[in-house]
């Protein structure tokens, strides 16, 4: 995902066959025709790198075409008429020449997968007339659950072809702000193939910030190999990466079946809208919700929410090169753990409106981060909030020093708080938040991680498929865990201050 300038091109790509699309075309070619379009616009190309199975973990081109449907509905919605993002105009044609409803150019998108049927589904759903089939880069027999296959095999095979798309996706930006890259952790292809691109984003575009979301595998994957291919992806990510945000897929499960048992609740305003799921492929048109469509909705949440300062005005709002800048203060730990209030996964949902200081605490709750972890029995580094709605800098200040005493942060750091402001909340929500904890909660997830690769290496179980890939050799494996141990203690020697924080010295008041 590339973005530029102070507004954004949406992500989503509008659907030809939902009747608000039209409306919002027609829109953008009033506003652009009357207003003019500004001098330098934001384009976001999201590069999206998948592994073939069909679900969250595995299959992040779905994930992608949740975005792109949930930001059609907030571009075109009814709701949000008066905070229309003009930058979708550059979706259409606006001279006489051209019909509004034909699409001036295409998504600009890269889809990476070594087994064809998730991009398919792409090309044979409304989406379809958006994507180029340049943008698409897919094979046939896939990795076969194995990080050298991708990396290495797969890695060499496309790294011309990859690196040409990002660079024609790169040449339509103005500034080039960000890369956003999307991948599993489980699988052959997200976490090989996955990892393989992040190192041509550093090698060919130095200077750009590198946000990666990283779906990692439960505790009951079926892929047998996914600790081998996790950790061998965790070194890569580490090294190369600016940022990531890390989510599990039992996270996802349990925050689906929360929605779940709220929706059901029979609570005033439990309220879900008849037929209002978003399947993916369809763009918002109404239809049955396919497995899996609930947890990739929320990791699309998650990047609308990041993006939404680039898309729509606010009184605070946060670049996204500003997010590595604030909340990174050394180059390995940049695992940022988020967390979404309200949880909802559908675009028209209505959960019980959560009070304004309620959704601020929520955020900090077990229950809403995106891996199972408790941030606040950790140590902050530092925290981003991104609130979107009608909320009022005064509103967050007032909450953050009201969290501040239960929130333990580090002593050299205690006033660590990066905070954005956008006007314009998702919609059927009268306000949201998104929070970004740097935060050393992470940790057990790496050191499970660690004991699922060890119990498979201690017997050097399943290396033969890996060691007979071409460029891979056993040293792979024990820098990749000699990494991920490193990374551990760093998190365990910052959380052994925690103990050791004292509480400010009361500031002197100078007589006047």
């Amino acid at each position: 995902m590339l973005t530029q300038g102070n507004s954004i091109l949406p992500i989503s790509c509008c659907d030809p066959f939902n009747p608000s699309y039209h409306m919002a075309v027609k829109r953008a070619s009033s506003f652009s025709q009357t207003n003019g379009v500004p001098s330098q616009m934001t384009v976001v190309v999201p590069c999206y790198v998948c592994i073939s199975r069909r679900r969250v973990g595995g299959s992040c081109d779905i994930t992608g075409g949740r975005i792109q449907s949930l930001k059609a509905r907030v571009n075109s919605s009814d709701e949000l008429l008066r905070h229309f993002d003009v930058c979708v105009c550059l979706f259409v044609c606006v001279s006489a020449s051209h019909p509004l409803t034909r699409l001036m150019s295409s998504l600009q998108a890269v889809l990476v997968d070594m087994e064809e049927g998730v991009v398919n589904e792409i090309l044979q759903g409304p989406l379809r007339e958006l994507f180029d089939s340049t943008q698409l880069i897919t094979d046939v027999s896939g990795s076969g659950n194995n990080w050298a296959v991708g990396h290495w095999t797969y890695g060499s095979a496309y790294r011309e072809q990859i690196v040409d798309q990002l660079r024609r996706a790169a040449e339509h930006c103005d500034c080039l702000q960000c890369f956003f890259l999307i991948h599993s952790m489980g699988g052959g292809t997200g976490s090989g193939l996955g990892t393989c691109v992040l190192k041509l984003l550093e090698e060919e575009f130095p200077e750009v910030c590198r946000i990666v979301t990283s779906v990692y595998p439960s505790a009951e994957d079926d892929v047998v190999t996914s600790p081998y291919n996790s950790v061998l992806a965790m070194r890569e990510l580490t090294e190369h990466a600016d940022c990531v945000l890390p989510v599990e897929n039992q996270s996802l499960v349990d925050i689906v079946n929360k929605i779940k048992h709220m929706s059901h609740s029979g609570k005033p305003g439990s309220v879900i809208k008849k037929d209002s799921a978003i399947i993916s492929g369809q763009g918002g048109v109404s239809g049955a919700e396919k497995p899996f469509d609930a947890m990739n909705n929320i990791v699309a949440n998650l990047l609308l929410n990041i993006t939404s300062s680039a898309r729509f005005e606010g009184s605070l709002n946060m670049d996204l090169n500003e997010i590595a800048m604030n909340l990174v203060p050394f180059p390995r730990l940049h695992y940022l753990v988020p967390s979404l209030t309200p949880l909802y996964t559908l675009a028209d949902v209505n959960i019980p409106t959560r009070r304004l200081d309620q959704m601020f605490t929520d955020a900090f709750s077990k229950d809403h981060q995106l891996i199972r972890a408790d941030p606040k029995h950790s140590l902050y580094l530092a925290c981003a909030l991104m609130v979107r709605g009608n909320v009022q800098v005064s509103d967050l200040r007032r909450n953050i020093e009201r969290l501040k005493p239960m929130l333990p942060f580090v002593s050299w750091n205690q006033e660590g708080w990066k905070t954005g402001l956008c006007s314009v909340p998702p919609v059927g929500h009268s306000h949201s938040l998104l929070a970004l904890a740097n935060n050393t909660c992470v940790k057990p997830t790496f050191m499970e991680l660690r004991d699922h690769f060890t119990k498979l290496y201690r017997k050097k179980a399943h290396m033969h498929h890996y060691l007979h890939v071409d460029g891979m050799e056993q040293a792979c494996f024990t820098e990749a865990i000699s990494s991920l141990s490193s990374l551990i203690e760093e998190y365990s020697q910052l959380d052994a201050t925690k103990d050791r924080l004292m509480p400010d010295a009361a500031r002197l008041n100078i007589a006047t």
